[in-house]
């Protein structure tokens, strides 16, 4: 799944109330009237199930702090009130469970207005939800509603712009409506790619004056999971994640003092999670990243805004590897809401044309970290230093570089000219038996870690376990338009939603036009 973004979509033009946690809460619906329920109910149940293991064993904030879960029949029903992912991964479980056990093909009628049914009592649920939060001394006031359909994602569109025009929509952060297709099953090279989605047209523009996102998604597990894991990327825009330094001499005028400075501000994303950050996964002597430490950087949580002063230019074929140490991270040009329209369009470009020029004359930039801590324990300034790498897209990559202090001495010995003849071809044979592929793709590797992780998560509910459908009581629907359990808050009597307050936005139509991996 690939996402395209113009630099007018980049930036919320209301942002969320800053609160103690940024990451938003999520309300997933699913419409399970598809006629190819049969198959996406397993690969669905089983990416979910996989991303929230994820978020469950992960260590530090929780990066999905509440989860609700609603299916949509021939009415909507929520299968989970809003709940903590932390420390519920078995409730969490029991409801995955219950969606396995859902009915399927054809025993629902599509149409209808199910989805925008949800999205109003997910809204509501999550208001009561957040009032008492608050009356508690928490709060999360802002939520991402992430819908699973079959049914065209333009459509999905003029339904809820119609049925939301009149509704309160402060805490309501984006809307994603997935279109989920069905596909035969695929080889795992194959699963990345995806039916590319239609441009937007005018007509999609300034709809409930908010971020819908329309994208368009296989019904396989790979491909879903990596959508289930965009919720664990970072989603504060309070301030830009890092600042890059770059001389002034390339961008500024001739005129200017030889000490100015360009800054380029930029966001950090992780490429991959630290397995050190997954509990049971260290051996004690492994620990997260110190976000104080000289040495380390962390994109996750945002804390801290790093300042990195290019130095020098490095030919890119004159850096070894061996002295690159740590996770790597993305950098990107920031989203955050704070900079002005025009300041954001300029540090835009600034990037695009860094990422340029040094693809062009294949540079790598040499960068200094400047000491963040000012306590009484670090009187004397430490510094790091970053490789900073370009890509053929938008984006660059970061990662620490030795220095005097930390290199040990090794030696690398020659060649031997000649060998055994009887040797080599030994050797040669070896390699010849090997399979070669034309590039490194992760998503053909497997470990076992999910099954690994659901097992040191695993806490048995003391309550009766999900039961299939044929084998459980009725249920007692309320004669209302609505469907619904009992929340996990008391009820709250509603005020009168005000007046919505529409703000300038686009919808976003994404596509899945290339491999979920990008090239680096």
């Amino acid at each position: 799944m690939n996402s395209r973004k113009l630099l007018s979509e980049t930036r919320r033009t209301f942002p969320a109330t800053k609160v103690h946690c940024q990451q938003p809460s999520r309300i997933l619906i699913v419409d399970v009237t598809s006629p190819s329920w049969a198959n996406t109910c397993s690969v669905l149940s089983e990416a979910l199930e996989n991303t929230l293991c994820l978020a469950c064993s992960l260590t530090g904030p929780c990066r999905v702090p509440l989860l609700s879960l609603y299916v949509v029949q021939n009415q909507q029903e929520c299968l989970l009130p809003f709940t903590q992912v932390k420390e519920n991964f078995a409730r969490i479980q029991a409801c995955i469970s219950e969606l396995r056990s859902l009915p399927r093909e054809g025993c629902f009628p599509q149409g209808g207005n199910g989805v925008v049914q949800a999205v109003q009592d997910g809204l509501q649920q999550f208001k009561q939800y957040s009032r008492h939060a608050a009356a508690g001394g928490s709060a999360n006031s802002s939520v991402e509603i992430t819908i699973l359909t079959s049914q065209s994602g333009k459509e999905m569109v003029k339904q809820l712009e119609k049925k939301l025009k009149d509704v309160d929509l402060v805490c309501l952060r984006r809307i994603q409506a997935i279109e989920v297709l069905k596909r035969d099953f695929l080889e795992p090279e194959d699963v990345e790619q995806c039916m590319p989605a239609e441009e937007p047209s005018s007509n999609d523009i300034a709809i409930l004056g908010m971020d819908i996102d329309v994208q368009t998604i296989e019904d396989n597990v790979i491909s879903l999971e990596m959508l289930f894991k965009t919720w664990l990327h970072d989603y504060g825009t309070e301030r830009e994640h890092l600042q890059l330094l770059l001389p002034s001499g390339g961008f500024s005028h001739a005129t200017a003092p030889k000490t100015t400075l360009m800054c380029l501000k930029c966001d950090l994303q992780e490429r991959l999670l630290d397995p050190a950050l997954l509990s049971g996964m260290a051996d004690g002597t492994t620990r997260a990243a110190d976000f104080n430490s000289p040495c380390q950087m962390a994109a996750w949580p945002a804390t801290v805004l790093y300042k990195l002063q290019v130095v020098k230019a490095l030919k890119s074929e004159g850096v070894c590897e061996s002295v690159l140490y740590g996770l790597p991270f993305i950098i990107k040009p920031t989203s955050c809401w704070q900079l002005d329209w025009d300041e954001l369009e300029t540090n835009q470009h600034g990037f695009h044309a860094l990422c340029h020029s040094l693809l062009k004359r294949k540079w790598m930039l040499l960068a200094k970290r400047e000491p963040q801590n000012t306590s009484p324990s670090w009187n004397i300034m430490v510094h790091s230093y970053y490789i900073i790498v370009p890509s053929d897209s938008a984006t660059l990559l970061v990662k620490a570089v030795a220095i005097r202090e930390l290199l040990l001495p090794s030696t690398f010995p020659a060649l031997l000219a000649e060998h055994p003849e009887r040797v080599h071809g030994l050797i040669e044979s070896a390699l010849n038996s090997l399979e070669v592929e034309v590039a490194y793709n992760p998503l053909h590797l497997k470990s076992n870690l999910y099954k690994y992780l659901k097992s040191m998560l695993y806490k048995p509910l003391h309550r009766q376990q999900a039961q299939p459908r044929d084998q459980r009581p009725e249920r007692h629907q309320p004669k209302q338009h609505q469907s619904r359990v009992k929340a996990t808050v008391a009820p709250l009597l509603m005020a009168p939603s005000p007046v919505q307050v529409f703000r300038p936005a686009g919808v976003r139509r994404d596509s899945c036009e290339r491999s979920l991996l990008p090239k680096e």
